[in-house]
């Protein structure tokens, strides 16, 4: 810290300029090329080295190397320069290199707003409360630098630069809410994020089965559930999501779009209907989440909503962005034509060869005497049974499958996760001539006690099973509960091991981490509902409060100018009372040098105090002796340091002094 302090000040604010950068680069590593968090680390502190060293900035050649360098490699990595990807990566790129010519306070400023720019770039990937804080740490760490870099005299202190620039910050913070409030609703720049296939638990458009070894368990958040009224049970919170019905012998997929019927099927519901809203994160899918079954379509702002026939609602484009809607579903229900139908004949059918041994356990199943003419629900029962008794069980790590997934999952492992269980049941199913299909969504879920809402983790993530039956149409059948009834009926999960932080927390309280990841996600919720989630019909909302009947954008914009103009005028008074509070001794030696030039003696801007006393004296005499004294007592005031009048006794006097007139 001392030898930081004796550095120049040059040296210094360079440093924490340096600083500045890094805090604006550092939360898009995960977004950036390896090689353009590495070159931007290494050029900052080679920039920082040469600071504290006092060594000469290097040539514009070498800049010009490393700035081709680093195009080339933007090319080589996204196929582009142009782009969200690419374009941030090159920002970031010279961002680090503009330091390198960091010689006048035009590169700093050029410095200061490019790194504006960059701060605005971490949203484009997450607008989540951790990048806000972490932009808001910024934003005062840029501002800091700006004014520190109006303050060329001398060695001013970073806190009273800092000071300055919180103060500007919570000057503007009004007119930023304002605009925030009234300033018309436009669709966010999110990320989308990516697609990748890797092995951990969420929702997918299809289903490999046998291929992950161990699943682990992924405990991001995917939605958030506000019920109205009393929730349902949470053996009862089935999540419905992409149904899965075609099968080539390892991968379920979903029935092409074409050849879905128009929703609503044929449904028949019981019971009072759950009202509730869901916030839905993003997750580049089309799919709506809704509690099973929803038979009208949620209300979702900005999206044209369609249902299919297998009672999944989906959006016209990928949810890229946090989604907020409302809807209304039923807990008990049945679907589906009631009678066999043709279109019911694709929900048996199986590759030929594939799964030989389910095959045969079906035809032995048929045989048996005591399921001789049994029915739909007899032979689930069967299936259902023989997964309660016949010792398999419900792992996260089954082992890699091989072709016939259906076989070891019934013969050999007798081990998997829903996927392998649903799965392997749905081709018994099958085999047995049963229609029958996956469901794929969330399962259960759990409350936050702070906030009331109920969260769907990516590790609630599951999939069941549908069957058809003579009479009733498609009925839920969860295999899963059958093996492990904790995993569905209990709800106790398998947990995600602890981080190292989470874990000693744990060790000393067993309830302090739960409780503190409790308080942090309804900390998150509330940015989420209030910040993200504020559309241009919650905009509108907010005009009816104000007194408006039918709002349009037109009164919206109406309302912000007002208010604009309001705090304009707030301001301008504002600045003209700080005016006549700015230095009171230097306003009261202004007045005074005036009454000196009424007197008729011609002085100076820079004349001080005693020479106008002494100027006075030589033309007035005797005359000017109070005017005198004052002009003494004034200068005492500012400079001898000593206890007397102070600045407002002095200007009550000002007002009394008799000061001599021209003859």
């Amino acid at each position: 810290m001392l030898k930081l302090a004796a550095l120049p000040r040059e040296a210094r604010d360079t440093l924490f300029l340096l600083g500045v950068i890094a805090l604006i680069v550092l939360p898009q590593t995960p977004n950036l090329p390896w090689w353009c968090s590495a070159l931007a680390a290494i050029v900052l502190a080679w920039r920082g080295t040469l600071a504290v060293q006092g060594r000469a900035l290097p040539s514009r050649w070498w800049i010009a190397a490393l700035l081709a360098v680093a195009i080339a490699a933007t090319f080589a990595t996204h196929r582009t320069v142009l782009g969200r990807d690419a374009g941030v990566t090159l920002v970031m790129i010279l961002l680090a290199l503009k330091t390198l010519e960091l010689r006048a306070r035009r590169d700093a400023f050029v410095v200061f707003f490019l790194g504006f720019f960059a701060m605005l770039t971490n949203f484009f990937y997450s607008q989540s409360l951790v990048t806000a804080l972490a932009m808001l740490l910024a934003l005062l760490g840029l501002l800091t630098a700006l004014v520190n870099a109006h303050m060329p005299v001398g060695r001013p202190p970073l806190a009273q630069a800092a000071r300055t620039a919180a103060w500007m910050t919570l000057l503007g913070a009004p007119i930023m809410l304002a605009l925030f409030l009234l300033f018309p609703r436009l669709s966010p720049l999110w990320g989308t994020p990516n697609d990748e296939v890797t092995g951990r638990t969420g929702l997918s458009n299809s289903m490999q089965v046998g291929n992950i070894a161990k699943l682990a368990l992924d405990d991001g958040i995917a939605a958030r559930i506000k019920f109205e009224g009393k929730p349902p049970a949470q053996r009862d919170m089935y999540f419905r999501g992409p149904v899965l019905s075609k099968f080539d012998g390892r991968e379920w997929t979903a029935a092409p779009m074409l050849t879905r019927e128009v929703f609503p099927t044929p449904l028949r519901v019981q019971g009072e209907p759950v009202r509730y809203q869901v916030t839905l994160e993003p997750s580049n899918r089309p799919w709506l989440l809704t509690l099973d079954v929803a038979p009208q379509p949620p209300v979702v702002e900005g999206y044209g909503v369609f249902g299919t026939s297998d009672l999944q609602w989906l959006v016209n484009r990928p949810v890229g962005d946090l989604l907020r809607f409302q809807a209304e579903s039923f807990t008990r229900f049945r679907s589906g034509p009631t009678r066999r139908t043709a279109e019911l004949n694709r929900y048996v059918a199986l590759p030929p060869g594939s799964n030989p041994r389910t095959v045969a356990l079906a035809r032995e199943m048929r045989r048996d005497p005591e399921l001789a003419g049994a029915d739909t629900p007899a032979l689930v029962q069967s299936v259902l049974r023989r997964l309660r008794t016949g010792g398999y069980s419900y792992t996260l790590e089954p082992g890699v499958y091989g072709d016939d997934t259906a076989d070891e999952f019934w013969f050999d492992r007798k081990a998997g996760f829903c996927e392998h269980i649903a799965s392997s049941f749905v081709v018994l199913m099958r085999a047995l001539n049963i229609p029958a299909r996956i469901v794929t969504g969330y399962q259960g879920g759990e409350i936050n006690g702070v906030d009331e809402y109920w969260v769907l983790r990516h590790s609630d993530a599951h999939a069941w099973a549908e069957v058809w039956e003579p009479g009733s149409g498609w009925v839920r059948v969860d295999p899963t509960g059958a093996i492990s009834p904790d995993r569905v009926g209990l709800f106790r999960r398998l947990a995600p091991q602890p981080g190292l932080f989470a874990g000693a927390i744990g060790a000393m309280s067993p309830t302090l981490a739960q409780d503190l990841r409790a308080a942090w996600e309804a900390l998150n919720n509330s940015w989420n509902q209030w910040v993200l989630n504020y559309t241009q019909s919650r905009q509108m909302d907010l005009l009816k409060r104000l007194g408006f009947e039918s709002p349009s954008l037109q009164d919206l914009a109406t309302v912000l100018f007002e208010l604009l103009a309001v705090v304009s005028l707030a301001g301008a008074a504002w600045t003209l009372w700080e005016r006549t509070q700015h230095d009171p001794w230097l306003r009261l030696l202004k007045q005074a040098r005036n009454r000196v030039r009424r007197a008729g003696i011609d002085v100076a801007e820079a004349t001080p105090p005693r020479q106008m006393a002494r100027q006075l004296a030589e033309r007035f005499g005797p005359a000017a002796q109070p005017a005198h004294e004052w002009l003494l007592a004034l200068e005492a005031q500012r400079y001898a340091a000593l206890p007397g009048l102070g600045v407002a006794d002095l200007r009550r006097q000002f007002r009394r002094l008799p000061w001599p007139v021209p003859k």
